[in-house]
């Protein structure tokens, strides 16, 4: 690959080739069923021939087709196990690796963004990309005062790729709709085109991470490597070494690894609010590095990318928020519909039934109303299904509450954190953590 943006008409080509490729194959497998091969035979070849075309376009592509397929990636627990198990293996790729750049190319950004005497403060850095991603890739470096670094290096014309690729699929998210059922892609495309220009301002992000470190200095449980430079292109912070991502506890990792860092990533996503104001709004897993003590033994969590935060009104969640849980959680379904109006999830002229807004809500907060709760990929999926289904008793409330556009990324982040606990299958004390860090919900 030499470039990001490649041609525009190349780019859309491929990913208008998508649908087209899935319907294909259907068309395909129809013949072999009548051929005499088994269904179940056919699905799975369809499924797996389809995951490699869908993540292989989108990881080599990057930009917004990538960012697309991680965030595709964070809510694979919600889908059939059937479904899903041909696409993990590509979809685990999306989330801590792709295709890097060329050094030179990398060079050349470097030198645009700190200016032609950068090999001054940078004195070494290596050739080969530690880790690539959808908009930037990163190299391991050592600063001129001997720290080592982690240099983020943004892809020549990623802003164009990104929003054009992320248009691009909004046009073709119904063709692809068959390939995740159960997840309504559009709202989901149109989140990540909301958040995307924030994402290419490095300056931005900078500025949150250093909030982010600054808040979590010393902290026992997280680690947030501190930003040394930046430029328009670049973004040079600690080096934060490590045993993995969370991915890798996802594959492979004993109970008691996912039980730990699946309660620190809890504690983090409601800690970081509180201490700055913020919300780290992209919670998938190659974000979350694993940091084991000497021993071997479960450590710390590092945490990486702000380039995705939500700046809160008021410098805290919603007090509102932890409110309504309360009320879901302790069964109280007058008070939580008036709540829920009063908040504008439910609109005044609409006519629903309280017992029913609470039936539907329960499952969702039911890791608040125990000590401790264990997430799984199977109870994440009822809940899915519960909201997706047209035959679900819950699927005519889903069209009727409304989501402010105040709780949007919360919402998202929510859904994304909830994804990752399910994946890692991990046991907390959800309720405590609400009790100390959701503000409102303790009242």
């Amino acid at each position: 690959m030499t470039e990001l943006p490649r041609k525009a008409a190349v780019r859309t080509a491929r990913l208008a080739a998508l649908p087209l490729g899935y319907a294909g194959r259907q068309a395909l497998g129809f013949g072999k069923r009548l051929g005499g091969r088994s269904a179940e035979s056919v699905l799975t070849e369809v499924q797996q021939r389809t995951a490699e075309q869908l993540f292989r376009t989108l990881g080599e592509l990057k930009g917004g087709a990538m960012k697309f397929g991680q965030a595709l990636s964070v809510l694979e627990a919600a889908l059939p196990d059937e479904v899903v198990a041909p696409y993990r293996e590509h979809l685990t790729a999306l989330q801590d690796s792709a295709p890097s750049m060329p050094a030179a190319m990398a060079y050349e950004e470097i030198e645009d963004a700190l200016g032609p005497d950068w090999r001054d403060l940078l004195v070494q850095m290596d050739e080969k990309a530690a880790a690539a991603a959808s908009i930037g890739q990163v190299h391991r470096g050592r600063w001129h005062d001997g720290r080592e670094v982690a240099v983020k290096v943004q892809y020549p014309g990623a802003g164009d790729a990104l929003l054009g690729d992320l248009r691009q699929i909004a046009r073709v998210a119904k063709g692809m709709a068959p390939v995740f059922p159960g997840i309504d892609i559009k709202p989901l495309v149109a989140e990540v085109q909301a958040r995307a220009a924030d994402e290419l301002d490095y300056h931005l992000e900078a500025e949150a991470q250093s909030a982010f470190a600054e808040a979590f200095r010393g902290d026992p449980e997280i680690v947030v490597p501190d930003v040394v430079e930046v430029g328009d292109t670049v973004l040079v912070s600690e080096w934060l070494e490590s045993s993995g991502s969370l991915a890798s506890i996802i594959a492979k990792g004993t109970r008691e690894e996912r039980d730990h860092y699946g309660q620190l990533l809890v504690r983090f996503l409601f800690a970081g609010p509180a201490r700055t104001g913020m919300l780290h709004a992209d919670p998938h897993p190659g974000n979350f590095r694993i940091l084991p003590n000497a021993d071997g033994a479960p450590g710390r969590l590092g945490v990486l990318d702000y380039g995705a935060v939500a700046r809160l009104p008021g410098r805290s969640l919603p007090p509102a928020l932890g409110r309504l849980m309360r009320l879901a959680a302790n069964g109280d379904p007058d008070l939580l519909l008036e709540g829920l109006r009063r908040e504008g999830f439910v609109k005044d002229k609409i006519q629903v039934d309280p017992q029913a807004v609470l039936d539907y809500l329960a499952p969702f907060v039911e890791p608040a109303r125990v000590d401790s709760f264990r997430f799984n990929r199977e109870w994440m999926r009822e809940q899915f299904e519960r909201v997706n289904n047209p035959r679900s008793p819950s699927y005519a409330i889903t069209t009727r509450i409304n989501l402010p556009p105040a709780y949007l990324l919360i919402h998202r982040t929510w859904l994304g954190g909830i994804g990752l606990l399910s994946q890692l299958e991990a046991e907390a004390p959800f309720r405590a953590i609400l009790e100390k860090s959701l503000p409102g919900f303790a009242e």
